[in-house]
């Protein structure tokens, strides 16, 4: 089967564990991501953060419906003021060590990968919504960085 890009929705941000989250949801089903899977990625979202250190408490993730049983939760969170730190954790898919195929069963697999090629593009956006709102004018504005999103369409073909 050839390739073809995935369907990205943007729910709005909301806050975990002391953290403003912005959120992308990647999926083929037009009809969005399940809310069953949506619950149990999210619950599993504070084992995912890094500590404070000083940054202002922002991280993004991408939640990703693959199209068998996999779900994927990847969550890139502002540390050190310019790094990001890497928590994924995913479900229905024992290659990755998941016990079993159920798309709500979230386990953190270890393993050292940071997204697939549907994953990745709010990387580069997040990149440089965070230049452009918090380290390059005088004043942060944490703000203006959560209200700064990818907008919503397909995970590629934006040139």
């Amino acid at each position: 089967m050839p390739f073809t890009e995935k369907l990205l929705t943007v729910p709005p941000p909301i806050e975990v564990a002391g953290r403003w989250i912005k959120r992308y949801h990647v999926t083929a089903d037009p009809e969005g991501i399940a809310p069953e899977v949506e619950k149990a990625a999210y619950a599993l979202l504070p084992e995912l953060l890094p500590e404070p250190d000083g940054t202002p408490p922002a991280t993004f993730v991408v939640l990703h419906r693959g199209g068998d049983d996999g779900a994927y939760l990847n969550a890139y969170s502002w540390v050190w003021d310019n790094v990001l730190h890497f928590g994924g954790a995913a479900a229905g898919q024992p290659v990755l060590g998941c016990p079993d195929r159920d798309p709500t069963h979230f386990v953190r697999p270890g393993m050292p990968w940071i997204g697939c090629v549907w994953e990745l593009p709010p990387i580069l956006h997040e990149r440089d919504a965070w230049v452009r709102h918090m380290l390059a004018p005088d004043v942060p504005d944490l703000d203006a960085y959560l209200a700064d999103r990818l907008p919503e369409g397909t995970t590629g073909d934006r040139s």
